[in-house]
């Protein structure tokens, strides 16, 4: 793992933690929708500015909301942050067939067709 990802996982841990920081300990998932959607209206805002020095800034706080939201759940056990990497890491290759796989796509356009195929698929097998 990245060290300065690592470090992130260690300050989120430390602000939860017995003599961390009083808002941190009484964030609760839910409580914390609101701040993830605020700060990806954010990321938006810098990117409708090409304030990339900004975006660069926003995208981090992002970030510490989902390892934030990661660390709660992982408190209550339902799950952590390694299982989120992990899933999206088996979703981006079973997704990309075309760069994992066998399938073929030349354009965008095919290439999202078929994401779209492979999601569609996904969905179907979860139901079942």
């Amino acid at each position: 793992m990245h060290p300065k990802f690592s470090n992130l996982l260690d300050i989120a841990a430390r602000l939860r933690a017995e003599g961390g920081c009083p808002w941190d300990r009484e964030q609760t998932i839910e409580s914390m929708v609101p701040k993830l959607t605020e700060e990806a209206q954010e990321v938006e805002e810098a990117l409708q500015k090409k304030d990339w020095k900004n975006l660069e800034e926003e995208l981090g706080d992002v970030l510490f909301n989902i390892i934030l939201i990661s660390k709660i759940a992982e408190e209550e056990g339902k799950f952590d942050m390694g299982g989120v990497l992990e899933k999206i890491a088996e979703k981006l290759i079973s997704r990309h067939t075309w760069v994992f796989g066998t399938d073929k796509a030349a354009t965008a356009e095919e290439a999202l067709e078929l994401w779209m195929k492979n999601k569609a698929v996904e969905k179907a097998k979860k139901k079942s």
